[in-house]
């Protein structure tokens, strides 16, 4: 028997899509939901889930514990309300299962909108063993508890679904937006990082935090910090750190952040999981006029994860740097067919198709960018494109050469 326990407050307009995703596949729903004010909990009793109800307990592991204790199944498989699990991946699962050593299932999760890391792992279908619990205030994992019981009973394993399993719409713009969200974010990494002085993850998530706030030196003290402590065996948590420490760098020591890129994509991990570091090389690489190491990075990039339209769009670059503008063109539009409303491959296609003599086709594209940025609220950016266009092409269609 397999449940769905999940956490939920105030999902009305997601609870339905994650649901629905599983209610043919489990054989129960467990929604533990923790204060909604909105429609959550009629709609999940509508999809067939069992609601419970619990204060907020003032972090995620003591909740979803509680959610624990509320599921029958051998098989628990966790959920958040902006999460859905693939069809693609059901059938692997079901396999995974009926394994009788296996105790967890690692599941390769598709983060929709995320700027770095489009790929990354989580422990989220597990046996429901009393052993098994959650821990750690930010990104509560089980993986704590896990590591003490296969000392305890080494006849388990950890497998992983090489399927992506999981799609997870939590990082896109905005739901990032929520400041009251980022502030909570914050606190718990802070009280991590108190709990455990120079943990590894924890160092990773809040020195990233301040890098992108812009406090660089605090930031980058902390992951040098986490790097120290980061014991042998621990790749998902060292990559995390280098990742982190080599955006930090980049900006004025880009040779320091090119050797350490290298160091995290020599790492045993599912080369998925590094596509950030593997594409952010190849930018520096780009910059620094290395041609055929930058085409390298990209073209294992668009293999590795063929629907990632970033990578389509620094091929693109890549590509046309190089003067293949044909192959570049066809790199910005499979990256426009993955993802129509990103704006870079749409100005940078409307600069390869003026290259390549076709202006009606560049203007189009710079059409669309600036329609684009207008549409997602972006009124500033529209304008400055539009006067940069301009300078290139006519963008009505009074005629059809480009601009002197």
């Amino acid at each position: 028997m397999l449940s769905l326990a999940m956490l939920a407050r105030d999902e009305a307009p997601r609870i339905e899509a994650a649901l629905a995703s599983v209610a043919d596949f489990v054989d129960e729903m467990v929604v533990l939901d923790t204060g909604s004010q909105d429609d959550t909990v009629a709609i999940a009793r509508r999809c067939g889930a069992v609601v419970h109800q619990m204060a907020w307990p003032g972090d995620f592991a003591p909740a979803r514990n509680r959610s624990l204790e509320l599921v029958h199944g051998d098989w628990v498989l966790v959920l958040d309300a902006d999460e859905q699990l693939r069809p693609e991946a059901r059938q692997p699962l079901r396999e995974l299962m009926a394994q009788p050593d296996l105790l967890v299932i690692t599941l390769l999760r598709r983060e929709i909108g995320a700027v770095q890391s489009p790929y990354s792992s989580v422990s989220r279908l597990f046996r429901r063993h009393p052993a098994i619990r959650w821990s750690r205030s930010y990104h509560a994992m089980i993986d704590d508890s896990v590591t003490a019981l296969l000392a305890a009973e080494p006849g388990w394993r950890i497998a992983q679904c090489d399927e992506p399993a999981l799609l997870h719409s939590g990082y896109q713009p905005d739901r990032l937006a929520d400041g009251r969200k980022a502030r909570q974010l914050r606190r718990a990494m802070e009280a991590d990082l108190r709990e455990r002085p120079a943990d590894p993850y924890s160092c990773a998530k809040l020195g990233a935090l301040l890098v992108g706030e812009g406090q660089r030196a605090r930031g980058i003290a902390l992951l040098k910090q986490g790097l120290a402590a980061c014991p042998e065996g621990a790749e998902p948590e060292r990559f995390e750190l280098l990742l982190h420490l080599a955006i930090a760098l980049a900006p004025r020591h880009p040779e320091r952040a090119v050797a350490l890129y290298r160091q995290a994509l020599a790492l045993p991990l599912d080369p998925r999981l590094t596509l950030a570091a593997r594409l952010n090389l190849a930018s520096l690489l780009l910059e620094a006029g290395d041609l055929d190491g930058a085409t390298g990075l990209c073209r294992e990039a668009t293999r590795l994860a063929p629907g990632l339209a970033q990578a389509w769009s620094q091929l693109g670059l890549v590509e046309r740097r190089r003067g293949a503008v044909a192959a570049a063109i066809s790199a910005y539009r499979e990256a426009l067919r993955l993802d129509p409303l990103h704006t870079p491959s749409h100005q940078n296609l409307a600069v390869a198709l003026l290259l390549a003599g076709d202006i009606p086709g560049c203007r189009a594209a710079f059409r669309e960018a600036i329609r684009v940025l207008r549409e997602r609220g972006h009124s500033d950016a529209a304008l400055a494109l539009e006067r940069q266009a301009a300078t290139m092409v006519r963008l009505d269609d009074g005629g059809s050469e480009a601009t002197p």
